[in-house]
């Protein structure tokens, strides 16, 4: 547990790796506010619902956070939708709304958390994949945008020279609903060895809690059988 008290936002923190996050932050004590698409979140933390699709939106959602619990220590970027299929078979529309939740999305929440992050101490973890380093075919739009959320933290992390610290996490498969929905040909078979996202997300905390002038920049964390990677 942390000596101090922090409030940290995370985006997707209602369902998944950023639900596991958002319970340790908060059974440690610190203060959370969740970004997200669902209605509802996690007990204990602010919720305030948003489309991160819309940047504006998104830099709004953050300003009502903040406005909640004050200056904001810390920004995990958990979000992240997919649409699976043949470049030209997937639609304009949903090939491009993976891009603006996943890489656009995640660039407007840290833009408008930056005044308060950009000091010593101050912390940004953005999620990644490893499919931000490895191209999969029927994976274009989501490829894109975490090889895009790669670029970004490489860059930020060279602009801000610490002020904030940037960590990008780059986890394999995990036991989420994050598979839902899909046609089956697109989903982990029987025998697919996934992580427990619970497990991940102390990696999240373990970026959080390094001392100041000191930082995790990338972070690959997969299951010991992965099937995506390398």
């Amino acid at each position: 547990m942390n000596e101090t008290t922090r409030n940290i936002l995370v985006t997707g923190g209602a369902s998944g790796l950023g639900r596991a996050v958002v319970e340790q932050l908060l059974d440690r004590g610190d203060a959370v506010a969740v970004l997200d698409r669902a209605s509802d979140g996690v007990n204990g933390a602010h919720h305030v619902q948003v489309d991160l699709a819309d940047t504006r939106a998104a830099e709004e959602a953050v300003a009502a956070a903040r406005a909640h619990m004050g200056v904001l220590d810390a920004v995990v970027t958990a979000a992240g939708i997919d649409e699976c299929g043949a470049f030209g078979a997937v639609s304009r529309t949903a090939w491009e709304r993976v891009i603006g939740v996943n890489l656009l999305g995640t660039a407007a929440v840290v833009r408008a958390a930056l005044p308060d992050l950009a000091h010593p101490g101050g912390r940004v973890v953005l999620i990644a994949s490893t499919l931000g380093w490895r191209a999969l075919p029927d994976a274009t739009a989501y490829c894109a945008s975490k090889f895009g959320v790669v670029g970004f933290a490489r860059a930020l992390a060279a602009e801000s020279r610490g002020r904030p610290g940037v960590t990008c996490l780059l986890p394999g498969g995990m036991a989420t609903a994050f598979f839902d929905g899909r046609p089956e040909q697109y989903k982990p078979g029987a025998d697919a060895k996934l992580n427990d996202p619970t497990v991940v997300a102390h990696s999240v905390l373990f970026a959080l809690d390094q001392p100041v002038g000191c930082e995790v920049r990338e972070l690959l964390v997969c299951p010991a059988e992965e099937t995506s990677w390398p």
